[in-house]
């Protein structure tokens, strides 16, 4: 049968002071007036039932995702004990995938993207169920690129391309890292790249497969937790495995490395919604192009995003590729361009011990 597993960890730094490690990206109503978490499992109900959505979380929102999405109950819910990146997340839940239903089909998606429209979308991920059903292929969904994007990694696509239910499916050459603006430009131009939009569809067999040659001690820690589900000690185990294994995305444990990849083509609008900038590309703007959100007013203010969470007002004048943020007790203002070093910003926050509540 078909899964959903949406990723739901991550804290969302980017978008700090409106983001904290309780209350992450994911649970905020950044696109609508719903969170983001909330949209995903919306989305998904329109192909697969919520007996089999699973989310995997930190323990540590587990208590605000389920107060905060009322469809979902424990029965969902796959705990973190701590963040360990995608490939561990992914392997859990793989594991308890395939002990409940051992030709498991796992369609993998985020928490806090945003997509539009669905139908299409919904189209690209029964080709890929199909393929995943037949084969023991490992299926990424590839975006095609809007932009030269300097903030996403690539899929380079190889030669061979081929229909599946009217979506393209190529072989993939290569994963690229995140480019700079000169390679970005290429890739965007040249028609042999798609945007890595984190989606993935395979069968629990095939992923976990692909762990045991690729990533071998993680697959052994895994099938050792594999024995305690169920059990009085499976808390114990969990906590080993998530001691013992290493932290690394799915991309570069696995996806980087197996010879049975593809990706589909995704001709829809996707957006990771990844930083402040974000809302630039999916908000409304003012004359001056400027993101208003909350009570504020401008003068000779241009380019500039401005987000009043709180009941006071931000008043801007004569700055431009500015973001101002105002939640509570803290501030944020920042030039468009240093928002990339938001996580050394906090990093200096927390070593404060006056200044760390602000987190």
């Amino acid at each position: 049968m078909i899964y959903a597993v949406i990723m739901a960890g991550g804290k969302g730094e980017r978008f700090w002071p409106l983001s904290s490690e309780t209350r992450p990206k994911q649970l905020l109503p950044l696109t609508s007036d719903k969170s983001m978490l909330n949209v995903t499992i919306d989305r998904v109900g329109q192909y697969i039932p919520l007996e089999r959505v699973v989310v995997v979380a930190g323990a540590n929102i587990a208590r605000a995702i389920l107060d905060g999405c009322h469809q979902l109950g424990p029965q969902n819910l796959l705990i973190e004990p701590i963040g360990r990146n995608t490939c561990l997340a992914i392997g859990y839940a793989a594991i308890h995938l395939q002990k409940r239903d051992p030709e498991a089909i796992m369609v993998v998606l985020s928490a806090d993207h945003l997509i539009e429209p669905v139908g299409k979308m919904v189209e690209v991920i029964k080709a890929g169920v199909k393929l995943a059903t037949e084969d023991n292929h490992l299926i990424t969904i590839g975006i095609v690129p809007t932009r030269a994007e300097t903030g996403y990694g690539y899929i380079e696509l190889g030669d061979e391309q081929w229909q599946v239910d009217g979506v393209t499916v190529c072989r993939v050459a290569a994963f690229k890292e995140k480019p700079r603006p000169v390679a970005a430009q290429q890739y965007y131009h040249d028609r042999k790249h798609l945007w890595n939009s984190g989606m993935f569809i395979w069968s629990a067999k095939a992923i976990l497969n692909a762990m045991l040659y690729c990533q071998p001690e993680t697959h052994a820690l895994l099938q050792e937790y594999a024995g305690h589900i169920g059990t009085a000690d499976e808390e114990k185990a969990r906590e080993k495995l998530y001691n013992e294994a290493e932290p690394i995305s799915i991309d570069y444990a696995v996806l980087e490395e197996a010879d049975n990849v593809l990706t589909l083509k995704g001709d829809f609008l996707w957006d990771d919604v990844g930083s402040w900038l974000s809302l630039q590309r999916f908000k409304p703007t003012d004359r001056d192009n400027n993101v208003i959100v909350g009570r504020a007013v401008t003068l000779d203010t241009f380019e500039s995003t401005i987000y009043n969470a709180g009941d006071g007002l931000i008043a801007a004048a004569g700055l431009a590729d500015t973001v101002i943020a105002k939640v509570g007790d803290v501030v944020l203002v920042a030039n468009k361009t240093q928002l990339n070093q938001m996580k050394e910003l906090l990093a200096k926050i927390a070593a404060d011990e006056d200044l760390k509540k602000y987190l």
